[in-house]
């Protein structure tokens, strides 16, 4: 006779439980990141904050999924795309002739990505997760223009807000992007529905590039 033993999961390894300490992290580091801008002399740290408070706040508003990645490195690379934000430090404009060019890029990069969550809506997430397809709004032009929001604003911060160690945070956290970026299409394109827009809007984030 031949015995099966089941083993079970632990409880802190259900995507609901990582789900929900996603969101406290997201909202620690999201409270830390606040507290620099408050003291900081730069008056346009502020829109570096708007820019990681609307990922705080569509992170907590989110819709919950059993259809969550639950490989580590898709958890570690989503983890470090986003967290990398919220560590920037706000520095000083190293060239005062860029300012109208900073502020530019911040508010047109603050607009694609919030544009791209208010057609999310609930199905925004950080880890690798199917929580619905969407493919309205800016997502008829890109796969991710979410992310395309990302990289003007990012832009903006070093034009704004210059600071050596934000050159590294940024590295890093784009290295992570994009790996990310490639993991959540290796989970979406198993729902037919993404495959098929993929087949429709080819490029992921740079028309004409990537």
């Amino acid at each position: 006779m031949t015995t099966t033993t089941l083993t079970k999961q632990p409880a802190w390894l259900r995507p609901a439980v990582l789900d929900r300490a996603e969101q406290v992290l997201v909202v620690l580091l999201w409270i830390v990141l606040a507290s620099r801008v408050e003291v900081s002399s730069n008056p346009w740290s502020v829109l570096l904050l708007i820019s990681e408070t609307a990922v705080a706040v569509f992170t907590l508003i989110r819709r919950p999924t059993e259809k969550l990645s639950m490989a580590l490195g898709d958890w570690l690379l989503a983890m470090t795309a986003t967290c990398a934000g919220l560590l920037v430090l706000p520095g000083v404009p190293p060239l005062p002739l860029l300012v109208p060019l900073g502020v530019f890029l911040a508010v047109v990069g603050n607009g694609i990505q919030a544009w791209a969550k208010l057609t999310l809506r609930r199905s925004f997430g950080v880890a690798p997760a199917n929580r619905g397809i969407k493919i309205s709004g800016p997502y008829r032009f890109v796969r991710h223009p979410m992310y395309a929001g990302y990289a003007l604003v990012h832009m903006a911060v070093m034009i704004l807000m210059f600071h050596p160690m934000n050159i590294v945070i940024y590295a890093i956290g784009w290295w992570a992007q994009i790996l990310r970026l490639l993991a959540e299409e290796r989970l979406l394109s198993q729902d037919p529905a993404y495959a098929e827009y993929m087949q429709v809007v080819r490029w992921r984030l740079i028309p004409g590039l990537f």
